[in-house]
């Protein structure tokens, strides 16, 4: 039953996780294109808050949430490559996540030298892993 509950808190912070991991660089989107002090200096705020008290929180949840659940089932590691090949994404999307704190960073301090277009296609990444690792999950194909 543990391991249930496992399973449910590690597939609601993932869903955490994402969120901020989408809405993020929407964020930078919008942040990029802002022509106004108060306006660079609103998105700043929004941003540090939701990568601190959002993203930050999910992901290490998420990542404790997962490795109670192999902790419980140490087999998969022999019987699932779907499980590595997840786990490797997994590391990319950290990865990510943290380009996402490094780009948070530069916005703080005014460094900024990308377009909102930039912004846009760096939004699309996490899409990629998300459907990735959601269908080495769900079909397990090897």
């Amino acid at each position: 039953m543990l391991y249930l509950w496992l399973k449910a808190l590690h597939i609601v912070a993932i869903v955490c996780w994402f969120a901020g991991l989408f809405y993020l660089p929407r964020l930078f989107v919008y942040h990029a294109m802002s022509e106004d002090q108060l306006s660079r200096e609103r998105f700043q705020t929004m941003e540090r808050k939701l990568y601190r008290g959002i993203m930050m929180p999910s992901m290490i949840a998420t990542l404790l949430f997962g490795i109670g659940m192999i902790a419980m089932n140490p087999g998969l590691f022999a019987t699932g490559g779907w499980l590595h090949a997840k786990l490797a994404l997994v590391i990319v999307l950290i990865g990510y996540h943290h380009l996402c704190g490094a780009q948070l960073k530069r916005f703080a301090r005014d460094e900024n030298n990308r377009s909102h277009v930039f912004y846009r296609w760096f939004n699309e990444f996490p899409v990629l892993l998300l459907l990735a690792i959601v269908v080495l999950v769900v079909a397990k194909p090897f």
